[in-house]
Parts: C-alpha cells; structure tokens; sequence
C-alpha cells in the first residue's frame, strides 16, 4: 500500500486520492491543503484548479502549473500551523512548508494559505509567502583555537569542535 505524499500517514486511497478524484470532500481546510500538495505530486491538475475559489479561479495557468509539478521532485509537506479551518469554521489558514527539488536543486515554498467554506465546500482562496529568515547568533563564534566552552581547558579544535 502506497502512503498518501501529504504525510498523513495513512494510504494514499483513505487519504487524498478520494478528495482528488470529487469522491469525498475536504471536511476541513488542512484535509484540502494536503490534497493540493499532494495533487502536486501526482500532477492532478484538475484538483490544484478545482480547489480554488471560483471567484480566483481567473488567470490560472495550468499549462505552467503542470510543468511545475510534473518537473518538481516532491520531498515532503510539513504543516506548520493552523489556525481555524475546522468542520464548524467557514475560514482558516494553513501555513506548512512544501519541500521539492527542481533541476536537482532542493528548494521549499514556505507559504500561510488561506481557505475559505463557500457552498459546503473548502477552498483556497490566497496565500503569502514567509519570508526566509536567517538565523541570528545570540553568543559569538567560537574560533578553533579558543578554550573549549565545555570547561575541559582543551582547545576547541582538539575537544567539542572535533565531533
């Protein structure tokens, strides 16, 4: 049994497959944020389109949203927060990180999508990127041949720096 691309955990045909293929609907919005990426996967561009708010539908280029997919290596998705989206809510909002390579080069699109119910069913409607952000040394670097931070009176180099 193949595992569902979204992570889940579960098989693909309990998961994503019947959202996919109109067979069930998404009960919440991160039940359809994972079928989108998943409809990545599996170049169910019909899916990536269908699952837009209609009223967002215009200027959608599935010629260019199949070769991205189609070319794209999915890695994995990671849901990083969401917020609202449930059975009773009528918007929510999904951020997740989706991790692809293209041309053999790893790449990720960090993104907080927002989802809304119209007419009983879950749609995408937008999303912003998260921008990339680096990480800040609180402490100062410590140089090879400074004592080790550990307190054995050893270089750093010939101690912890050496693992």
């Amino acid at each position: 049994m193949e595992l569902c691309p979204c992570g889940s955990k579960k098989t693909y045909d309990q998961c994503c497959l019947p959202i996919i293929k109109g067979e069930e609907k998404a009960k919440t919005a991160e039940q359809l944020m994972r079928s989108r990426y998943t409809a990545h996967c599996k170049h169910e561009i019909d899916h990536i389109f269908n699952s837009c708010l209609p009223d967002k539908r215009k200027g959608f280029d599935r010629k260019e949203t199949q070769k991205f997919a189609t070319k794209s290596k999915w890695l994995g998705l990671e849901i990083v927060e969401t917020i609202d989206g449930s059975v009773d809510d009528t918007k929510g909002q999904v951020e997740f990180i989706a991790r692809f390579n293209l041309k053999n080069k790893p790449q990720f699109m960090h993104e907080k999508s927002n989802f809304e119910k119209f007419e009983g069913n879950w749609y995408y409607v937008d999303g912003k990127s998260v921008p990339y952000k680096p990480i800040i040394r609180s402490t100062s670097k410590i140089g090879r041949n400074d004592p080790c931070p550990c307190g054995s009176g050893k270089k750093y180099k010939k101690c912890c720096g050496n693992k």
